[in-house]
């Protein structure tokens, strides 16, 4: 063979390679990856292909499909009482994907799932249909309702945490959105959602596990542990050395509090009370900024937390002077949680400092309603002590009982709860956010734990506050909850 056809060859030779290598590379290695991407349409056709598996609360689905005309897909998804449960399920669409539960438990749901692969192996003998598995969630049908209802046309979310297990209860959002308005992909579907996109109210915006928000005075808590853990104060009825006014290190600028109430030197109990800007303020400083940044990372700051949905890392800031410590101790300057966040907070006190990682789902099981996995309770982390959880606990009731927080008290119930109303905007020129967190607590213990915050509302300005706003949302969804139980 003379020498250019030898060149070619060789060229030849290595061309055939190359795709033999190619198509392995596509065939074997990027198999799995192909075959659940986004934008394979057999994917997408097998999906709806069959009747999906459901979301279940309290034992009974919120979710269901139905047969469809299009030559594409057999079925699309359909929700009960959709708003009220979309912050929970998110949603499945034939022309938009899914979101939170609906996509992460897709293979279960669509019965694809290596776990389910016995099921569709016997179905292929049997001639049965394919079918989706179950996901059981750990939520309250009754609390999320409360919760739903109790925001009603107010721009706002709430959580509710089980404190013993970390099982959620509720999670509303609002204003929110029915999933089933764009479950399929016709030419209503794609009105139904560039409407959503486009309203600036955003309802598919998850308030609950998506959005920060200043806390206010609900981080007053947070502070209180810190300085209870550090050994800045001993107990809660000793008196603090706190100046009314209180001027911030390094500045000319006096914190104020907010009307003529006793914060001069008043003891930790009477602080959280009358929510003393001018106490928690030198607390934090006296605590230090290292020190109250290791205390809010232990209840769960500073970290995204999956449940399995993902929820945004609420922020205490970091590297911070005396002054940027003092207001970020009092819930202001860069301080930012999630509603998740300060539920976590008021349920590590109720659970005698023993923080439980919030969850919910409970489990999954097989279309035959074999359990396939369930979720057990798991300890996150510890941020104080018991002997100090119970020393904030007598602190809380004291709110409701004879403080701001007197619209979450419940007949024949303790309830431990923190007011908080927190400024924003620019020169604080907006409507403040009224936030309430609180736990209520029986002859059993304490069964739920609640945040709630109102984002916006149409009562005035001056109308607008924690205990006026969020604490009745937060006492129907602790009521629903402790008569669900009864």
């Amino acid at each position: 063979m003379n020498k250019p056809l030898r060149r070619v060859a060789i060229f030849c030779g290595l061309l055939i390679l190359a795709l033999l290598i190619r198509d392995n590379w596509l065939q074997y290695v990027r198999a799995d990856e192909l075959n659940s991407s986004d934008f394979n349409r057999r994917v997408l056709i097998e999906r709806y292909a069959h009747e999906r598996g459901n979301i279940i609360v309290d034992g009974k689905p919120i979710t269901g499909s139905t047969k469809t005309d299009s030559s594409d897909f057999a079925y699309k998804r359909t929700y009960v009482n959709g708003p009220m449960w979309a912050p929970v399920t998110g949603y499945a669409s034939q022309a938009f994907d899914a979101t939170q539960i609906e996509k992460l438990e897709d293979g279960i749901l669509t019965g694809n799932d290596d776990q389910l692969f016995f099921d569709r192996t016997l179905a292929m003998f049997t001639g049965e249909k394919k079918q989706g598995g179950d996901v059981v969630l750990t939520l309250s049908g009754a609390a999320q309702k409360a919760a739903y209802e109790g925001l009603g046309k107010k721009k706002g979310a709430v959580a509710a945490i089980d404190p013993k297990t970390g099982k959620i209860l509720a999670l509303a959002s609002t204003p929110s959105y029915d999933p089933s308005s764009f479950a399929g992909n016709s030419d209503k579907d794609g009105e139904a959602w560039s409407k959503l996109e486009e309203d600036k109210d955003q309802p598919k915006l998850n308030r609950a596990l998506r959005e920060t928000y200043p806390p206010g005075s609900t981080f007053k808590v947070v502070t209180a542990a810190a300085a209870l853990e550090h050994g800045v104060v001993s107990g809660v009825d000793d008196k603090t050395d706190s100046p009314d006014p209180y001027t911030m290190p390094g500045t000319t600028t006096k914190l104020p509090n907010e009307g003529n109430i006793p914060c001069k030197n008043a003891t930790l109990r009477v602080a959280l009370q009358y929510s003393c800007n001018t106490v928690f303020g030198k607390l934090g400083v006296d605590v230090g900024a290292d020190n109250m940044l290791e205390t809010a990372k232990k209840f769960g700051f500073n970290s995204e937390q999956f449940v399995p949905v993902r929820a945004n890392a609420s922020i205490f800031p970091e590297k911070i002077n005396e002054s940027q410590t003092a207001l970020s101790s009092i819930g202001q300057f860069d301080t930012r949680t999630t509603p998740l966040q300060m539920a976590m907070v008021a349920a590590a006190i109720a659970n005698d400092g023993k923080l439980m990682k919030p969850y919910m789902i409970d489990q999954l099981r097989a279309p035959n309603l074999d359990q396939l996995s369930q979720t057990d309770p798991e300890e996150l982390s510890r941020p104080l002590t018991q002997e100090h959880a119970q020393m904030l606990q007598q602190m809380m009731e004291t709110v409701v009982k004879e403080g701001t927080g007197t619209k979450a008290q419940i007949d024949g119930v303790t309830v431990g709860g923190k007011t908080g109303t927190a400024q924003h905007g620019e020169n604080n020129s907006k409507n403040p956010y009224a936030w309430f967190i609180s736990y209520a607590k029986t002859d059993a213990g304490s069964p739920v734990a609640v945040a709630v915050v109102v984002e916006d509302s149409d009562a005035s300005r001056d109308d607008i506050s924690g205990g006026g706003l969020a604490a009745p949302i937060a006492r129907d969804v602790m009521k629903a909850v402790i008569d669900s139980k009864k």
